[in-house]
This record gives structure tokens, sequence and C-alpha cells, in this order.
């Protein structure tokens, strides 16, 4: 935790000085958020091995052509349903608090994978699929939830950059877990007999594997999450005291004789900070251990004019969306669209034969070729990028948006990715010694892009609200848009693959790629920086500390 501190801290500040400024940073909370939030990726991406062999021993068609139709339509119900639902878990994370949205988008999830491991026939699949992204709005309501966590802006940069990389992990874990325990009754015969379960249901294991780490989750967030809505936080959590007392009782047993009692001691170890104007019996945190009356909180809440509840109050005529949101979400949107076309087409790419009966090549346009590598290479591939990516986000884009803003950073990344989709197409005409070289240098290209235009448009969306209570709403629509532009990208980039194999213009869905990227370039210029809550008060108001002079906060904001 130095090391983050180090770097959080900014040059040429007194160290002594710098910590009575700024809350400390919402590592305890972040981590938990962290255990919670992996189970997710895991289930999504475990299906990714095995969705193509599932869906022909559905016995549906013996057209290869319509089994891949099928398979993306079992992976894109998900988003779908998913775009249809995100609003609504947004704005009810608004009303009722973050954790209980959360807590119901995981024991969806969980349902999810039961069913589908379950499914015999297409439209169970699709259904399954479906009711996940129905009962899911989480990706929205985790970012407002780390949105709440970090009261000041020094803390962004690695605090933004937790939950891209958990589920880089989650890319990573998810494909092996779903390669390994499909169809056990052939890869296992020792352990898992046929005629058995497994071997009637033969995708049943890796979902009940994802299940498992669902349900870890779900326990997790009851016992140790912390409620983050700015109201809603002042309310008793009986499931935080649950878990206090487990780990006071688990310290108890194994604190040795003159060690310090379990009450001296921290949840979760010498951790430094309570969640800000956080308390599961009070409003204060030196109110006594009981229940108090909602409305004596409320009251609390609407008297205090200084501290994080006076922050969290709404501003009589604020819109919740302005106009620098509204940008925000387009180029968010945008986003989504052209990193699910790269993400959804390089295995397509590699995989594609070289045609026997090459057309007739015209430079600079005029070609149709591909690599036709195997399923093992492409999963190499595909495995090396999650791994760079695990790492780019965590060590790259702090040090990245430290030393620009996330405005800036957003820029140039805005206007670097056309130059990729442009590129990209042209690795066909490398030699064949440089081809893998050609490759992964897109790929690590492509990665580091995303691993930081990612974070950097969620704190712009993140600044630009005007308050904490507006996020859920805000995070919803950006979830829905981002979620739209995801199921909209795999059929236009896969339509516009095929038309161009067959005319001989096998860069063409590269290209309009590329075309659509300069759009969201264009319009991530006209994004002004963001002036929203966080740069509308002192720092050491979320700590309770001495405020700054105003001079001081102006000094500090240039």
């Amino acid at each position: 935790m130095s090391w983050i501190r180090s770097k959080l801290r900014p040059s040429g500040t007194d160290p002594s000085r710098s910590a009575r400024q700024l809350p400390p940073y919402p590592s305890k909370q972040l981590f938990i958020l962290a255990l919670c939030r992996i189970s997710e990726p895991i289930a999504f991406m475990s299906i990714f091995p095995y969705i193509y062999y599932m869906v022909r021993d559905f016995n549906i068609t013996d057209d290869e052509t319509k089994i891949s139709f099928y398979a993306g339509m079992v992976t894109s119900a998900f988003t779908l349903a998913e775009f249809s639902t995100s609003l609504f878990w947004g704005r009810l994370s608004d009303k009722i608090g973050r954790k209980p949205v959360l807590l119901m988008g995981l024991g969806g999830t969980g349902l999810s994978v039961l069913l589908f491991g379950f499914a015999q026939t297409l439209p169970v699949a699709l259904f399954a699929r479906a009711l996940g992204g129905f009962l899911n709005g989480n990706m929205a309501v985790l970012q407002t939830t780390v949105a709440e966590l970090v009261t000041v802006k020094q803390h962004q940069a690695h605090a933004y950059a937790v939950m891209p990389m958990v589920w880089c992990v989650g890319s990573i874990v998810g494909p092996m877990i779903g390669g390994a325990l499909a169809k056990p009754v052939n890869t296992m015969p020792t352990v898992f007999r046929p005629g058995g379960i497994f071997d009637r249901l033969p995708y049943l294991l890796p979902n009940l594997f994802s299940a498992v780490c669902v349900f870890m989750g779900v326990v997790i967030g009851v016992l140790f999450l912390e409620e983050t809505h700015a109201k809603r936080k002042q309310r008793r959590d009986r499931g935080v005291e649950l878990g206090n007392y487990l780990i006071a009782r688990a310290r108890a047993a194994l604190t040795r004789p003159g060690g310090k009692s379990p009450e001296e001691q921290p949840l979760l170890g010498d951790s430094d900070e309570p969640l800000p104007g956080y308390s599961s019996t009070g409003p204060y945190p030196s109110a006594p251990a009981e229940r108090h009356d909602e409305s004596t909180v409320e009251d609390c809440l609407d008297a205090e004019e200084t501290g994080v509840a006076a922050a969290a109050r709404t501003e009589t005529g604020t819109r919740t969306f302005s106009k620098t949101t509204i940008l925000i979400i387009i180029t968010f949107g945008i986003l989504a669209f052209h990193t699910m076309v790269f993400d959804s087409l390089l295995p397509v790419f590699l995989s594609t034969e070289r045609p026997e009966h090459r057309r007739p090549t015209t430079l600079p346009f005029k070609f149709a070729d591909g690599f036709g590598y195997d399923t093992q290479t492409i999963g190499f591939i595909l495995s090396v990028q999650g791994v760079y990516s695990m790492a780019s986000t965590f060590f790259f884009f702090p040090w990245a948006v430290q030393r620009l803003n996330a405005r800036r950073l957003f820029w140039l990344i805005s206007v670097s990715y056309p130059l990729l989709y442009i590129t990209t197409p042209y690795l066909v005409f490398l030699p064949d010694t440089l081809r893998m070289a050609g490759i992964y240098a897109v790929v690590v290209w492509k990665c580091t892009l995303s691993t930081l235009a990612y974070p950097s448009n969620t704190i712009l969306l993140t600044n630009s609200a005007p308050t904490t209570l507006s996020l859920g709403t805000i995070n919803g629509v950006a979830a829905s848009t981002a979620s739209l532009s995801r199921a909209a990208g795999p059929a236009i980039s896969g339509l516009l693959y095929a038309r161009g194999l067959e005319t001989g213009y096998s860069g063409t869905v590269w290209w309009f790629t590329a075309l659509v990227t300069v759009l969201g370039a264009w319009i991530s210029f006209a994004i002004p920086e963001p002036r929203g809550r966080l740069d509308e008060k002192d720092p050491a108001e979320a700590t309770g500390g001495p405020s700054l002079p105003r001079e001081s906060l102006e000094s500090s904001r240039l």
C-alpha cells in the first residue's frame, strides 16, 4: 500500500500535509468489490471454448455456417437483455442502494449459469443467457460504487483500473475452466463414468464451477461489502455486523496471550480506512451500537452542512444529463462498438483459410486473404492478449493518467484507433516468418489502447456527475448504450466480413470500423473538462479535516 500511496501523492508536496488533506485510499472495499466481481467474468467467458460444440450437439442443423450463427445468438443474448434492463438497475440502485442491487445481480448470474448448464435445447440456452442479462445490471452499479468509494481525483488513477483488471483475470480463468471441464466424460474418463449426469449433460460441470464462484461472491458481499450510497449507507447493515463478528471470533481463536484483543484489530488486516461517512450502526463513527430510527438518520443528513453528507445532497435545479455527460456516453458507446468488433473479428480473421483460387489482387484495397491458424494457436494468442491487458491496466494506465489527465489521454487514444484498424488487414502481406510477430504487435497495440480508453472514459463520466445520487442513473444509461453497441458490433462486422470475402475486399470491415473511430475521435474533441462534484469541495472534507483556502483549491485544479 505504501507504493500505491507514493504514486498517488502529488509531486512536490509535503507527505505529512498530503496525508492530512486526502482521505485514505479505499483499498479494503475495492478488494472486497473485486472478490465479488471476479465470478462474473469467469461465468461469462467460460462458455466461449465450448459454445460451438454445445450448439452443434443440439442437432439443429448440419450447416456449419448456421451453427456459428446460432452460437453467436447465444453469446449476444446476454448483451441484448442487459441493454434492456441496465437503466432500470441503475435507477433502482439510486433508490435502494448499491449493495442490494449488486447482490441481486450476482444471484441472477448464478441462476443463469445453472440453467445454462442444464440446457439441452437452443431455446433453453437462449433463455438462460437472456435471464442472466435481465437480472444483472452490475456493470453500471459497479462503476457507481467505485465512484462513491473514491472521493478525490488523486485516487482515481489506481481505483478505476481495479475492475478492468478483475475482468482481465476472469477472461483468462473463465476460458481455461470452460475448456477443461466441458465434456468431462471424454476428457476425464477415470473420474466421470459414462451414463452419469455429466454424460447426459456434458456442459453442466463448468457451469457448476461458475455457480460456486458466484455463490462465494454473494457470501463475501453480504458479509463484508459496505453500502456506498450517500443516504443508504447510514442504515444498519446486519450482514456487515455478522462479518465483523465472524472476523472477531476468528481472531479471538488465533490471538496469542498478550496480543491485541479482537476489538482492537481492524477488519481484514491492518488496513487504514473506514468507508467515508459509513457506520453500520449509526450516522456517526462514535455512535453507540444501537438501531437508529430512519427519520433520525434523514434529519441528520439534512442538517449536516459539512463533510460527505453535504457533498452528497442533490442540488436544486441540477440536471442529471448535461451536454458533457451525453457526449461522454456517446463516445463510450462508439468505443464499445469498435472494440467488440475487433474482439469478435480477430479470431475469425486468424482462422480464415487462404482461398484456393485467389481473386486478382489490386493494391491497396482489393485483396482477400487469411491466416488459416488452428484453434490452439488462436487460443494461445487470445490468452496472451488477456495477460497483457491485465498488466497494462494495472501498471500503464495509472502512470499515463497521472502524467496527462483523463480527457487528454482519451483524446490521444481516440485519434490512435483509426490507424490500428486501417493497418490490421494488411498483416496478410507480411512474410510467413514475420506474420506472428505482426499479429502480436497489433494485439498489444489494441490492448494498450483499450486498457487506457475504458478507464479514462469512466473517470470522465464519473467526474461529470453533479452528485453521487445520480451516478446510478448515469452509469445505467452508459451501460445500456455499451450493451447495445456490443450486440450490434459482431452482427454488423460479420455481415461486412463475409461480403468482403465474396467480393475480394476483405479489408472492408476494418476500414468501416476505422471510419467509426474517426467519428468517435471527432466527438471526443467536443468534450470539455468535466466540472462535477469532485471539483467543488475541499479534499479534506471527505475526512472531516480543516478546509483549505479557496485559492489553494483553485491552484490545485490547475
